[in-house]
């Protein structure tokens, strides 16, 4: 699940040079559409991967068109704000979102085995067409526009429509995880799926992990995060956090370019 949030949050961030610090509004609009489709309509939340990611990259749209107003660090808050406006609103629209009850589905699956080969093609999925951006005309048109923006225009490059194409196919990917997280974990409320640390921040450390604008740096990031979390966990019990902040430190000092980056180099 984290391949998959780490490369939408890299396809903007890495390849286009969005940073945004509110992919949890994408990641909670495409888990809420999931969940709310079952509690309101009793559509199986499975048909909601698909429609909760499609509504978010519909939320995309307006966001995209308000926020590259901005650039740089207040593009990246006004995304911020944008995830905070979503976690109020399903907060406090308790009619339609049951509030901070949040919504809970049946799993329908009893092992994890099933999920988890969903997830891994889901992943590839994400992979392959990751590659095909990056490897066509629009990749090459949102690395210029990452490069140097105001040059990329007066070449022709329609800045504001490849950032928007950007944002919507990122957003797309982080609502397809979000709809998968509803399924798998059965149960979502506001805090847990608009969260900046748990979401927002931890895509960002993701992609910096393995190497911003690299193809494969979200992969190993994702590996690193998850495995290494995990395994401090188990080995140091409550003092886990301490041992993997320092991890975190120490590989964006000494790698300031991601594992994949300082390997290429």
């Amino acid at each position: 699940m984290w391949v998959i949030i780490g490369q939408s949050w890299n396809l903007l961030g890495g390849y286009t040079g969005q940073a945004s610090f509110g992919h949890a509004a994408f990641f909670g609009m495409g888990a809420y559409g999931a969940g709310l489709l079952f509690l309101k309509l009793g559509i199986s939340t499975w048909y909601g991967i698909i429609i909760g990611s499609i509504l978010a990259a519909v939320l995309a749209i307006p966001l995209g068109i308000i926020c590259f107003r901005l650039r740089g660090p207040y593009f990246a808050l006004s995304m911020l704000a944008s995830a905070e406006v979503l976690r109020l609103i399903t907060t406090n629209w308790r009619s339609f979102t049951n509030g901070p009850v949040g919504i809970l589905v049946i799993p329908s699956f009893r092992s994890k085995i099933p999920y988890y080969y969903i997830i891994l093609a889901l992943a590839l999925f994400t992979i392959f067409l990751l590659r095909k951006i990056i490897n066509s005309k629009l990749g090459c048109y949102l690395v210029a526009i990452r490069e140097n923006q105001d040059a990329a225009e007066s070449l022709g490059i329609n800045s504001a429509r490849y950032k928007l194409i950007s944002l919507i196919i990122s957003g797309f990917l982080a609502g397809l995880a979000g709809s998968f997280y509803m399924n798998y974990i059965g149960y979502i409320d506001p805090y847990i799926v608009f969260s900046l640390v748990d979401i927002s921040i931890t895509a960002i450390l993701v992609v910096m992990i393995g190497g911003a604008g690299t193809f494969w740096g979200p992969v190993i990031g994702a590996l690193v995060m998850v495995l290494a979390g995990e395994g401090f966990r188990l080995a140091f019990g409550q003092a886990h956090v301490l041992i993997y902040g320092i991890l975190i430190i120490l590989i964006i000092i000494f790698m300031p370019c991601g594992i994949v980056g300082r390997l290429s180099k």
